[in-house]
């Protein structure tokens, strides 16, 4: 297996995140790896599962539509060489589909993977800061053997694509919390808006006038937030509690 160093370079390129305008995302990242992978490494497919945090539902990508639905079927099961490099973070060498191995550890994946053509696979693990976060699956055919410079290849990919990734995902999450604290701050200001409304309009205590605009929105079953900007805007008139 030989690769020209310009070209391979340029695919480290791509997995670093350039060659388009703007953060390229996690879902473009994946589909890189899949795509860039399978072209180096001269395989039938190659897919990937990427999970950055304990609790995230796994992307799953694949350089083929069809491999991509049966490593998602295989995410589901828990079964296949994917979900088993991801849960213990260790390579796993090439294995033959057709063989006991592979029928008795993957009963569902393996005649899968076989009928789209795929004879033997492999799986390489996408390394987190504390612990493994994906894994990069191939699957070839009889004329491709997953020799030892073809996995050291893939796995370079791999970690390379990893750092990536987990920027990216930091970046994402960054973003959402930022989100969140403005959407916290604007719900504050606009109820802090409607109390003063409240107190110079009825001559309450800031304490009594949020207590009767939370008083008005639970009575009418509706968002405190939505209550308060109507009267803000003069769009409703919360009456005074009865004394």
């Amino acid at each position: 297996m030989t690769t020209a160093p310009h070209h391979l370079a340029s695919v480290f390129v791509e997995l670093a995140g350039g060659g388009a305008p703007g953060p390229p995302g996690v879902p473009t990242l994946l589909a890189r790896l899949t795509e860039r992978s399978r072209e180096l490494l001269a395989l039938r497919a190659t897919a990937v599962t990427f999970s950055p945090g304990a609790r995230d539902a796994p992307h799953v990508a694949a350089s083929d539509a069809d491999v991509c639905r049966l490593e998602q079927d295989a995410v589901a099961w828990r079964e296949g060489p994917g979900p088993a490099c991801r849960r213990t973070g260790t390579a796993l060498g090439g294995t033959a589909l057709t063989g006991a191995v592979a029928r008795q550890r993957w009963p569902r994946y393996a005649p899968r993977a076989l009928a789209l053509g795929c004879t033997h696979t492999a799986a390489l693990p996408i390394r987190g800061h504390s612990r493994p976060v994906g894994a990069l699956v191939l699957l070839a055919t009889r004329r491709t053997t997953l020799t030892g410079d073809l996995m050291a290849l893939g796995q370079s990919l791999a970690d390379f694509a990893a750092v990536t990734l987990l920027r990216e995902h930091e970046v994402a999450a960054g973003r959402a919390l930022a989100a969140q604290l403005e959407h916290a701050l604007e719900t504050r200001v606009v109820i802090e808006q409607a109390k003063g409304a409240l107190t110079a309009r009825h001559a309450l205590s800031p304490d009594a006038a949020f207590a009767v605009l939370r008083g008005y929105a639970r009575s009418h079953r509706r968002l405190l937030t939505d209550v308060a900007r109507e009267v803000v805007e003069g769009r409703l008139d919360v009456p005074r509690p009865r004394t």
